[in-house]
């Protein structure tokens, strides 16, 4: 209930806000006295309405990370485990050259963790309890050295600004296509869009909105090699390497991970082979990236970071 919550509150910050936009801009009408698109307007509207909804998303995604996970920040650590969890993010966010990010723990039996943040120097990393429980400290160091990898390659602001720019382009190009459905195949000639446009809009929004999805997912699989490259570097390419093996074990425990923070954290549900699955998954399959981290060179771990 919750989650449907955060939902309706991100979808009604981002009407609002760009609702203002469009207003104060004066490019809310996007139809010509003959009933033509105007495609500047069109774009700029289209173009609103997708960064105002990636950005606010970003803005909020800590925010609702804690919350839709039940991570609990560590202020002050209660124990030696979080007192190793703090020095050990710490440490590695010096090498790798950004502040300290806060650090959270969730509940959750699968061992996962996770990054997020609107700015590389105002993250947050959490793990879940089942990976501090499970994980040697070895591994747990190169799974932190992974999502500070995230953090430092200012991957979640990427992603966001990719999603944007699609999103308008999904908007842009299929009320394009509605208009000429809407008046060379449906000959609408009345003054404004018929209901065909509407339909075709909607219909238009699923199905760029699907080879979108796949773009994106391809830039996610590509920034998870980078973050195990991260890790290695950070944490040592044999603890990144048996860090994942752990999680390849596991990959078989129920996912307790919202589906909206899946493309953060760590690991997925693997998909064996080429399939259609494949081609929208966040991550890609773990023996492609232990294979990938094998054939890195790096000099040992301990050196500064340059990522």
């Amino acid at each position: 209930m919750f989650r449907i919550f955060l939902f309706v509150l991100t979808n009604l910050a981002i009407m609002l806000v760009a609702g203002i936009i469009i207003n104060i801009l004066g490019v809310g009408h996007v139809f010509t006295a003959g009933n033509g698109l105007d495609l500047g307007a069109l774009l700029t509207v289209c173009l609103i309405w997708g960064m105002v909804g990636s950005v606010i998303s970003l803005l909020l995604s800590k925010w609702m990370a804690k919350r839709s996970t039940g991570t609990v920040v560590i202020d002050i650590p209660n124990t030696q485990e979080e007192r190793w969890l703090l020095d050990t993010v710490g440490e590695l966010a010096g090498r790798a050259g950004i502040k300290m990010p806060e650090v959270g723990i969730f509940p959750s039996y699968q061992s996962n963790a996770f990054a997020t943040g609107w700015n590389r120097n105002a993250a947050l990393v959490a793990v879940s309890s089942g990976l501090l429980n499970r994980m040697s400290r070895d591994e747990l160091r190169a799974v932190l050295g992974h999502e500070i990898g995230h953090v430092a390659n200012g991957d979640m602001v990427t992603l966001a600004l990719i999603q944007g720019v699609l999103n308008a382009f999904v908007m842009f190009f299929s009320r394009i296509v509605a208009n000429i459905i809407d008046r060379t195949v449906f000959k609408n000639e009345d003054d404004g869009p018929g209901i065909a446009f509407y339909i075709a809009s909607f219909v238009g929004d699923m199905v760029f909105g699907i080879l979108a999805s796949a773009i994106v997912m391809w830039f996610s699989r590509f920034r998870e090699f980078r973050a195990d490259e991260a890790g290695a570097r950070l944490a040592g390419k044999q603890s990144m390497i048996n860090a994942l093996r752990r999680l390849q074990a596991e990959h078989e425990l129920p996912d307790q991970m919202p589906a909206e923070m899946t493309a953060f954290a760590i690991a997925e549900g693997q998909h064996e082979g080429f399939s259609v699955a494949a081609l929208f998954a966040s991550h890609p399959p773990i023996e492609k990236r232990i294979e990938a981290l094998q054939n890195l060179q790096i000099n040992e771990a301990g050196s500064p970071v340059r990522l």
